[in-house]
């Protein structure tokens, strides 16, 4: 008998380097970025921090009607004149798998790249789903 994982229910939370449980989420992760996530559709968020490890600006941008969230240069504009020198990446995934996409992958090391050409560091970039967030830090992928 071959016994199969069902597919309507998520990773468990050991399953995947990376995840956090939303019970073991920090400050930041459960009360500043978690509420800004629709559950129907993909958002992403830039926080920029400074020196200090203060918070200085926040850009939210939607995804597109392919679910896929575009960065626009409005959001860059805004951090890079801010003082920032940390910005943390989060998005959320609607079908509430943490796991990141090919695209994920691609998009936090572009912007890794371009933040690191003007000496910002990408703190993290995290992926949030309704049982808690994969990071791309602590997964080693950053």
């Amino acid at each position: 008998m071959t016994l199969l994982a069902p597919t309507d229910q998520p990773p468990g939370r050991s399953d995947i380097a990376g995840f956090v449980a939303a019970d073991a989420e920090d400050d930041i992760e459960r009360d500043l970025l978690r509420p800004h996530f629709l559950v129907d559709r993909e958002t992403l968020l830039l926080a920029g921090f400074d020196a200090f490890g203060r918070l200085v600006c926040v850009e939210r941008t939607g995804g597109d009607n392919a679910s896929r969230c575009i960065i626009p240069p409005r959001c860059w504009r805004s951090l890079i004149g801010s003082g920032v020198v940390a910005v943390t990446m989060a998005h959320n995934h609607p079908s509430d798998d943490p796991r990141p996409s090919a695209a994920d992958t691609r998009t936090t090391q572009e912007a890794a790249l371009f933040l690191r050409t003007i000496d910002i560091d990408l703190a993290d970039h995290l992926i949030f789903v309704t049982y808690g967030h994969f990071s791309f830090r602590s997964a080693g992928l950053l």
